[in-house]
């Protein structure tokens, strides 16, 4: 388990997602041996559509994150203004090589592309983001394939620093596809890190001070900057904050990156945070890691039990 005696001077525990990745990825490492005295590499391809450098950005730290680890990577750049058949006949492609166990599309994709036609057509079992309406049936009925990355990175973290979720009162802030829907659905879910009272909360929730204001457990997904502060939390709540927004600063770079919870007043109120960065976004490049592995076993007929 990873250690948890960090804390501010308040004695509020900081939950610390850098350390946990990295037991993750220690797990997935040692996993990607085992393949390989099977004779399997895991691999993962990565398909980029954009000229966005934040894009370009995310997918060379997932090649990073593969190479760490014993993971093939597979990178497919697509001039953003190609035709949108030239992205679909890449994932064909891909969902045919047998040294492809997962898929990436590096999302947003261009708006002449239609995403939801994206995310149908990566095969299910190399769907490692867990956006295929298979794979969100699947999870929904309690007999996940893939747990979406960043979800399952805060089930982790949750289990890691030993917050209670049975019986707790979770909110979830945001109802998006990749974070507040599948965070619901696995908080709700009994078993370990599940069984909790959990309410979605969106842009037309009334009053949602309180209903913040008697939960035990905050997940911010939002995509507003700092748009909870403290004053509208419960006493010694846990605090997971997904957002992570730019805004201007004077920094040497012009701005500072910050989350959807107003960091220090949260921090004088929370049992427990993540930062911004240093929370959440590391332990969603690990579960993607560890989603490939777990497909390359299930494709190879390999059994792996990861934690």
């Amino acid at each position: 388990m990873t250690e948890t005696t960090g804390g501010d001077a308040d004695g509020t525990q900081i939950i610390d997602g850098e350390a946990v990745a990295a037991d993750v990825r220690d797990d997935v490492a040692a996993h990607v041996e085992t393949l390989d005295e099977a004779g399997v590499t895991p691999g993962l391809a990565t398909v980029l559509m954009s000229d966005d450098p934040a894009s370009e950005t995310y997918v060379s730290m997932k090649q990073r994150d593969c190479e760490e680890v014993g993971i093939e990577s597979v990178h497919v750049e697509i001039d953003a203004d190609a035709p949108a058949e030239e992205l679909y006949e890449t994932i064909d492609d891909l969902n045919e090589r047998e040294d492809v166990h997962g898929i990436l599309v590096q999302l947003p994709v261009p708006d002449h592309v239609d995403k939801r036609r994206v995310l149908r057509r990566i095969a299910p079992e190399k769907d490692v983001d867990g956006f295929h309406p298979e794979n969100v049936g699947r999870l929904v009925a309690g007999d996940a394939r893939f747990k979406p990355c960043t979800p399952h990175g805060v089930q982790k973290l949750l289990a890691a620093y030993d917050v209670e979720t049975e019986g707790a009162d979770a909110v979830v802030v945001g109802r998006s596809d990749i974070v507040g829907k599948p965070m619901a659905n696995l908080l709700v879910q009994k078993g370990p890190v599940g069984n909790a009272t959990t309410t979605v909360c969106h842009s037309r929730t009334k009053d949602l001070a309180a209903k913040l204001s008697t939960a035990d457990i905050v997940i911010a997904a939002v995509g507003v900057p700092e748009f909870i502060d403290g004053s509208m939390l419960k006493a010694g709540a846990t605090v997971i904050d997904v957002g992570i927004n730019r805004v201007d600063a004077d920094t040497e770079k012009g701005y500072e990156l910050v989350g959807d919870v107003e960091y220090e007043s949260a921090a004088e109120v929370a049992g427990a945070i993540t930062p911004v960065p240093g929370g959440v976004g590391p332990m969603t490049r690990a579960m993607l890691l560890y989603n490939t592995v777990k497909a390359a076993g299930l494709q190879s007929d390999v059994s792996i039990e990861l934690d």
